[in-house]
């Protein structure tokens, strides 16, 4: 199991680019496979990657996730090329198709069938790197559009990586069968080891369903980390950042963290978490969070209880884990990387 490093936005601990680099050059001589930037309002993971591309020699770029309704297929299916051919053959395309409140509220993309929307998206995305003309008839995507001086158009340019790698964040048992039929890798977020585990029997059902060979599609969990001494000082920076997605990341009706703690028994206390949060109590929010919710859904806690989840994910069947950092400095943060890279089986 090899160890990627999400780097997540422009947030207040790591406010500048120079910041970010320092922290992905030491995660890079650490050994870790792969960088991750995640999308925000405002923030743009693929222009974050171009920048680390240049700053960097080995280490594999990848967005974590890039939402489908704010781009384009083909306009991704550009930047992915671009950024492989700057980085020279280094970069992970990872898409998502996020949630109503930010497709709708944000994008002005109607949240309708996202998944076929996903697998079309996917297709397109697919025909454009591989250099063929872009002719594509689906129940989403219809290119040309019909009717119109619209022509089959071809990329000019070719990513360095064939094929150039497309991973699926995915949590629900639809969309993960989905990852395993037409993804390269799986991206679930907040899985613990053991969900992990009973998931995978979803992947293995996409896989089966188009034949394909599972193992061919690469499980790369993404969790929040904490490595401490003080098991109850992990947790409490872990806190907030919980509170945010089990509170804040989506609506009342729809939010899918939210939905997967509610699927791993903690469904009480996530409905507190999140009724405190739209009260606009944050700190009651990571109040309502206990001991158990916290450890189940990030990878916190002595070094003896992390190493022990991190082979967990990897007997689980991860391939790659993507840790979150949450210390409070860019050099606490650093030094996590250490710890994490020490402790990984």
């Amino acid at each position: 199991m090899r160890l990627g490093f999400s780097i997540g936005t422009l947030g207040p601990v790591a406010a500048t680019h120079e910041a970010q680099l320092k922290l992905v050059r030491e995660a890079e001589r650490l050994g870790y496979d792969s960088v991750w930037a995640s999308e925000g309002y405002g923030v743009d993971p693929v222009t974050t990657m171009a920048w680390l591309a240049a700053g960097t020699e080995r280490i594999n770029l990848g967005t974590g996730v890039l939402q489908v309704s704010g781009r384009t297929a083909i306009s991704a299916a550009m930047a992915a090329a671009t950024v492989d051919r700057l980085s020279g053959g280094r970069f992970l395309l990872g898409l998502g198709a996020s949630g109503p409140q930010v497709a709708e509220g944000w994008h002005g993309h109607r949240y309708e069938r996202p998944l076929a929307h996903l697998r079309d998206y996917v297709s397109v995305v697919r025909t454009a790197l591989d250099g063929r003309p872009v002719e594509h008839d689906g129940p989403e995507i219809v290119l040309p559009l019909p009717d119109s001086r619209g022509k089959a158009l071809s990329m000019t340019v070719s990513p360095v990586r064939k094929p150039l790698p497309v991973h699926l964040a995915a949590m629900g048992p639809k969309a993960v069968e989905l990852a395993g039929e037409i993804a390269d890798g799986w991206l679930p977020i907040h899985f613990p080891p053991e969900h992990l585990a009973d998931t995978m029997e979803h992947l293995r059902a996409g896989a089966a369903r188009a034949g394909r060979d599972v193992t061919r599609v690469e499980v790369s969990p993404m969790v929040m980390a904490m490595v401490d001494d003080d098991a109850d000082y992990a947790r409490d920076l872990i806190r907030p950042m919980l509170a945010l997605y089990l509170g804040g990341m989506g609506s009342r009706g729809v939010n899918f963290y939210n939905r997967l703690a509610h699927r791993l028994g903690f469904g009480p206390a996530a409905t507190r978490v999140q009724d405190a949060y739209f009260d606009g109590d944050l700190g009651e929010a990571v109040e309502e969070l206990p001991d158990d919710l916290v450890d189940a859904l990030s990878l916190c806690g002595t070094p003896e209880r992390v190493r022990e989840r991190l082979a967990a994910y990897r007997k689980a069947g991860a391939t790659r884990l993507i840790v979150g950092l949450n210390a409070p400095t860019v050099d606490d943060r650093a030094e996590q990387l250490g710890w994490l890279a020490e402790l990984s089986p």
